[in-house]
C-alpha cells in the first residue's frame, strides 16, 4: 500500500512527525497539521521523503477551523485514505490545587483538542475517504484512559473518550470497508517529556517498565504505521496497549 493520502494531526514535531516520516518513507503522500508552529510543520515538511505532501492549519477547538484545515488537506492530496488523529495538549490541573476558572479552562481546553477537535476532524475527513479501499482512522490516544492521570484528570478523560470513540465508529464505518483503531502509549521521549524525563524522577518514569526505559516517538509511529496496513483490517476497534507493560489491564 503506498501513495496513500494521509492526514496527521499534531504532526509539526514529537510523535506526529515521526509518523510523517514513516508514511512519507513507504511513498504516501502527508497533509501535516499544526496549530501554532508553522516554523516547525514547515521544517518536518522538509525532510519528508518524496513530493506532494503539504502542511495546513487550524486551531482543533474551532469545528469552523477544522473544517477549512481537513477540506484544504484533502484538496492538496486529492482526497484522504488514513486519518491520524495524533494531536493532543496536557494541561497540568490536580483537583486539590486548581482554582475554578483554572479547573474550567483546562477541561475546555483539553476535551476541545483532545476529544471534540477529534471527532469533528474525523467527521469531516470522513467525507473524504473512499469506501471499500482498505482506509484507516487510527487514533492516539494514552495509557492514561485506563491508568488515570490525577494532575491532568481532563487529558485521562479526553483519552477514555478517543478510545470509546474509536470503538463506536469502527463499529459504523466497517461496512465502508473502513478500519479504526486505537494506539495507547505511556510516556514517549519527546520534547514535551524531555524535561520530566531528565529530572529526579526520570529514573521512576523508565522503572514503570521492565524494559527500564520509554520509546522512541519512531517506536510509536511504526506502530501507527502498522496499524494502517492492509493486514491489520481485522483489528478495527481494537485498543492496541504500547506502554512497554508498564501498565496492565484486564
Amino acid at each position: 500500500m503506498t501513495n496513500r493520502k494521509v492526514l496527521v494531526t499534531g504532526g509539526s514535531r514529537g510523535i506526529g512527525a515521526e509518523i510523517a516520516r514513516e508514511f512519507a518513507a513507504l511513498g504516501d503522500r502527508v497533509a501535516i497539521h499544526y496549530s501554532s508552529s508553522p516554523v516547525a510543520a514547515q521544517s518536518v515538511l522538509e525532510s519528508l521523503h518524496g513530493e506532494g505532501h503539504c502542511i495546513v492549519h487550524g486551531d482543533l477547538r474551532n469545528p469552523d477551523a477544522v473544517k477549512e484545515m481537513v477540506d484544504q488537506a484533502a484538496s492538496h492530496l486529492g482526497g484522504i485514505d488514513v486519518l491520524v488523529n495524533n494531536a493532543g495538549i496536557f494541561v497540568d490541573h490536580p483537583i486539590e490545587a486548581t482554582t475554578y476558572e483554572e479547573w474550567q479552562s483546562a477541561w475546555a481546553d483539553t476535551l476541545g483538542v483532545n476529544l471534540v477537535g477529534a471527532a469533528n476532524v474525523t467527521w469531516c475527513a470522513l467525507q473524504h475517504m473512499p469506501q471499500h479501499n482498505h482506509s484507516r482512522i487510527i487514533n492516539v490516544g494514552s495509557r492514561g484512559a485506563f491508568r488515570g492521570e490525577p494532575k491532568s484528570p481532563a487529558y485521562g478523560a479526553s483519552k477514555a473518550g478517543i478510545t470509546a470513540f474509536g470503538q463506536s465508529i469502527a463499529q459504523a464505518l466497517a461496512p465502508r470497508g473502513i478500519s479504526v483503531m486505537t494506539l495507547a502509549p505511556g510516556f514517549v521521549d519527546t520534547e514535551m517529556a524531555a524535561a520530566l524525563l531528565s529530572s529526579p524522577v526520570g529514573d521512576s518514569i523508565r522503572a514503570q517498565s521492565p524494559f527500564n526505559r520509554v520509546p522512541s516517538p519512531n517506536e510509536v509511529a511504526k506502530a501507527v504505521v502498522m496499524l494502517a496496513s492492509r493486514e491489520a483490517e481485522w483489528a478495527s476497534g481494537a485498543v492496541l496497549d504500547f506502554n512497554g507493560a508498564s501498565y496492565l489491564r484486564m
